[in-house]
């Protein structure tokens, strides 16, 4: 099974580098872009475990490790391992 995970701010979180990516793009021509959020993408090969299983471990390791959920949400999905 293959996790694919998906971190990024909040709202209300300023994301720095999603601003400073939004003006450079604007300073290279770009103004249509109205506005940049940056995240963090991971994927996760799991075995060995049942799709419920491996819901709540993923789960457990982004609250425990790969987001801040101060600051972070997360969202992930499952698919079968190729």
């Amino acid at each position: 099974m293959l996790a694919k995970i998906h971190v990024t701010l909040k709202n209300g979180v300023l994301d720095s580098q999603g601003k400073a990516v939004h003006h450079a793009l604007n300073d290279l021509g770009y103004s249509e872009v109205q506005d940049v959020h940056l995240g963090k993408y991971m994927e996760i090969a799991l075995k060995g475990i049942s799709e419920k299983e491996a819901q709540t471990r993923v789960k457990e390791m982004c609250e425990k490790l790969l987001a801040n959920t101060v600051i972070e949400s997360y969202r992930f999905t499952l698919e079968p391992a190729e």
